[in-house]
Parts: structure tokens; sequence; C-alpha cells
């Protein structure tokens, strides 16, 4: 049996036990901040280098402007100074039975920027609303 990447296009987002569809998900990347260190009596004239502390980009969610569908301004107005409702999010790549195959999940996001599509006379497209979203980690569970 021969073994094929993942297609990237068959996904499903969630959070709060509801499935929410989007155009487009970016962020799901982590990476190692390298701390360099020397000590001064070292017979090395060049830094030390190790692994410090995980950094994570920001979530970007996009989907399809709907009449009447403010949840996402109503989530991003609950911040408040240092107080905000957080969300985990779980993104789950899935194989062709619709079963998740790879599944991410985001803790403890809070929307940070939400964008509303552009205007255009001329523009034959989907209006898209873009979701911008801080989170504090991100697990891999499958």
């Amino acid at each position: 049996m021969a073994t094929y990447p993942l297609p990237k296009f068959h996904y499903l987002v969630q959070w709060g036990g509801e499935r929410h569809g989007f155009t487009e998900v970016n962020g799901l990347d982590v990476q190692v901040e390298a701390i360099e260190y020397r000590e001064g009596s070292s017979p090395e004239y060049s830094k030390v280098k190790m692994p410090g502390m995980l950094k994570y980009s920001n979530l970007t969610l996009k989907r399809g402007t709907v009449a009447g569908d403010t949840d996402f301004y109503k989530w991003l107005k609950t911040t408040s100074l240092n107080t905000v409702q957080r969300r985990d999010i779980i993104i789950s790549l899935l194989n062709e039975s619709h079963e998740p195959v790879l599944t991410w999940k985001a803790k403890n996001t809070f929307p940070i920027k939400l964008q509303a599509t552009d205007l255009k006379a001329d523009g034959n497209e989907v209006a898209i609303e873009t979701l911008e979203l801080a989170h504090e980690g991100l697990d891999i569970l499958n």
C-alpha cells in the first residue's frame, strides 16, 4: 500500500463543542528561542547556544462574512485590560473518511484582531473576515 502525504484542504475547527467553518487557518507553528552565553574564562572566542523558551505564532482564521453573525465581535468585546474570555481551539486535519488524522490544540486563546472584509465596487469575490488569536501553547494531540 502506498503512503501519500495528507491534503491540507479538509479540516475542522472547533471550540466549546461547536464546529466553525473557515476557509483558511495559519499560524500552526512553534519556535525555540536560542540563548547565547559565554563564560568569561572560556578558551573559545564564541558563544555557546542552548535552547530557551518556546515561542508561538498567532493563529489567523479566515471565513466568509455571514449576515447577522457577530460572534467574533462579541468575543472581542470581552477584552478589558487584563481580562478576556479565553477558549481552547481544536484544529483537526481530516482524512477521506472525515476522521481526525492530526489534531492541534491551541490553549487559552483570545482575540487580538478582527478585520472586516475589504470592499470593492468591481469585485466578484466572497466577503472574507479575518480573526487573529493569541494563545499560550500549541499541542499535538495524536
